[in-house]
């Protein structure tokens, strides 16, 4: 049962007018997430208001006309998933942690100390982050706020984004279990198969991903594999 006091309005404009419903913030936000929830966990009420506080319910007849049916659990569902939610304090900071950490990957990832050519782990990036205070919107896809972000860490942590090509040959024994996590960790790559049965793959990896990758081959063949960089881009 939804708790009254601690649920939230989620508010979708449509047509010229508001439409409300009061939800269970973390209910709500997962369902927004695309996560199956039964929508009698989620509202507070079963119903669409104008104004949830005042109760003002609204006709069947707008409820069609702007919705295309009178269902008022399915007009519910799609002001969830596409409204305005007004987020809990505590909503926001995990919002804000996740997305600061999915950022901080991304940097690891894609980045690398020039004087080293090797990635910033992304514990480091997030002290940097720290340290210079920069602003995480949650609401902004982590993406797009990358490159603002490596300027803003930039006099802290040396980054420079870089992609590389490199030739890994893995014997015989491994190769069809090599072959398996590469397909599903980075897709498309180059192959051929050499006439002793080993596998000769050239990959296009970010260059902070060349050490996990080589660790993670390493692990799977004992060590037993071949590897050369063929070619850095910056990105």
């Amino acid at each position: 049962m939804v708790d009254v006091d601690k649920a939230v309005v989620i508010r979708l404009n449509k047509g010229g007018k508001k439409f409300e419903v009061l939800a269970d913030p973390d209910k709500a936000l997962e369902f927004k997430r695309r996560k199956v929830i039964n929508i009698d966990e989620i509202l507070a009420y079963p119903g669409v208001y104008h104004d949830v506080r005042r109760g003002e319910a609204i006709p069947e007849n707008e409820l069609q006309t702007n919705f295309g049916t009178v269902d008022v659990y399915q007009v519910a569902k799609k002001i969830i998933a596409e409204g305005e939610m007004q987020f809990t304090t505590e909503q926001k900071r995990k919002l804000v942690e996740e997305k600061t950490k999915e950022i901080a990957d991304i940097i690891s990832r894609r980045g690398i100390n020039p004087q080293t050519n090797t990635a910033h782990p992304p514990q480091r990036i997030l002290n940097a982050m720290d340290k210079v205070g920069v602003h995480v919107d949650p609401f902004i896809e982590a993406e797009l706020q990358v490159n603002k972000i490596v300027e803003s860490i930039k006099p802290l942590l040396p980054i420079k984004f870089q992609r590389v090509i490199v030739q890994i040959v893995i014997p015989p024994q491994f190769s069809g279990r090599i072959y398996s996590v590469l397909k599903r960790t980075v897709g498309k790559f180059d192959e051929q198969w050499l006439n002793d049965g080993s596998l000769q793959v050239t990959l296009d990896i970010p260059a902070g991903a060349q050490e996990e990758m080589f660790k993670k081959i390493g692990d799977l063949t004992k060590g037993n594999f071949k590897s050369s960089i063929i070619k850095r881009v910056d990105a």
